[in-house]
């Protein structure tokens, strides 16, 4: 394999395989559970229950579940302590989901020991590589996903490491394939975020819009589709319908990502009082992840500047930088500098998200207000401009900062 653009579908004669046909769903929880009434040693059963609680997590926003994860994770050792791969591609995927991004990694090195056909562990070990922003190794583990088990999994992580690296367009047609051989209504939802995503952060709002109406169609119960289309509203001008739907989405997922969006939308509407509760609800969703083993030093710098503590910013963003080197924690660190007055640090950082290849408006509106705050007028305007060319909507308040900066390079934040 040489370079990203092997990872257009998998290798070898293998066909990729299509989703069988939907049945009734499942739980896999209360599966397990019943599996393990009848086999209370079943390790591999352990182990589902364990992935499965990681999974309830991640789509519920409710961090309590991955303390009950660990425990199953653990029964699964207690009982095959030695050779037991599916306990630890549970513990990686637990390990990604609290965002201990270097423990997820031996997790699922560990387990390609163990047995080198698992996909599910070099789905982990993908997720976490990616993370830590060791690009060529997360290439490497998504095309092994890709030729060990072809489909929706391993398209998506595809296609997100083609998204890294500039290639939308091929990231866009990776999915496009993906979502040709979904079957379930989640399936077709979740591709359909992925479309949706896509096409907004290229800036293309009707694209993005059709996508995620689609999406809704099919799954009109996925929070991240009513995210992408709340979104949407907002920057086709639809502004009370985009409070609305945030509403909707905050209440079904209270992430703090999510939280804080909302926060921003309600602020650009004047709406401070109401910004600042939903800021409270975002730090509450923060101390509630973090208790349960989380780290997210990303969020804690959101929740640092939105609050108006440039010293703990930077604290969270030097701390998660230690911890990874993934473009957006580079971002992350270049604005947190930004923030405490310190842009000639923050420039090296700026300019290493930007240069990660990564087509995104956010990194470049950051470089250039640093550039501002540097004299440099001449880089800022280029890249202000970029931000604006990349996605004119891509923030509600930041995105007419960046048209006044362009207006008048004496401004400056």
């Amino acid at each position: 394999m040489t370079g990203a653009a092997a990872i257009l579908g998998p290798t070898g004669d293998s066909p990729v395989a299509a989703p069988a046909a939907a049945a009734a769903p499942v739980d896999p929880i209360a599966r397990a559970q019943e599996r393990l009434k009848l086999v209370p040693g079943d390790w591999r059963a352990w182990a589902a229950l364990a992935v499965a609680y990681v999974e309830r997590g991640r789509i519920s926003a409710d961090p309590t579940n991955y303390p009950r994860a660990e425990e199953a994770v653990r029964r699964s050792l207690a009982v095959r302590p030695t050779g037991n791969g599916e306990a630890l591609v549970a513990q990686g995927a637990l390990a990604n989901a609290r965002h201990d991004f270097a423990a997820a990694r031996r997790f699922a090195v560990e387990a390609t020991r163990i047995n080198e056909y698992d996909a599910d562990a070099f789905a982990v070990l993908a997720d976490a590589e990616t993370q830590l922003g060791n690009v060529a190794a997360a290439t490497a583990a998504v095309q092994r996903q890709l030729d060990l088990r072809p489909g929706l999994s391993a398209y998506a992580r595809a296609s997100y490491d083609l998204e890294l690296r500039g290639q939308v367009t091929e990231a866009t047609g990776l999915m496009r394939q993906a979502l040709d051989s979904a079957v379930s209504p989640a399936d077709i939802g979740f591709c359909r975020v992925q479309l949706g995503d896509l096409a907004w952060h290229a800036g293309d709002l009707g694209e993005a819009t059709r996508q995620y109406d689609a999406g809704l169609a099919a799954d009109p119960e996925s929070v991240a589709l009513r995210r992408g289309k709340a979104r949407a509203d907002w920057a086709a001008g639809r502004r009370e319908a985009a409070l609305t739907g945030y509403a909707d989405v905050t209440r079904r997922a209270p992430t703090p990502s999510y939280v804080l969006e909302y926060a921003e939308l309600l602020r650009a509407a004047g709406r401070t009082a109401e910004a600042d509760a939903q800021l409270e609800v975002a730090v509450a969703g923060h101390r509630l992840f973090t208790g349960a083993g989380g780290i997210d030093g990303l969020t804690g710098t959101a929740l640092a500047l939105a609050s108006g503590d440039p010293a703990t910013a930077l604290t969270e963003a030097r701390a998660e930088w230690s911890r990874r080197g993934h473009a957006d924690v580079a971002d992350n660190l270049a604005w947190a500098l930004h923030h405490a007055g310190r842009d000639a640090e923050a420039l090296p950082y700026a300019r290493k998200a930007v240069g990660s290849g990564a087509k995104s408006a956010l990194y470049a509106y950051h470089l250039g207000v640093i550039e501002l705050g540097l004299g440099r007028t001449g880089a800022a305007k280029a890249d202000l401009a970029t931000a604006l060319r990349l996605n004119p909507f891509f923030s509600p308040i930041d995105a007419p900062l960046a048209r006044t900066l362009l207006a008048g390079p004496e401004v400056t934040r």
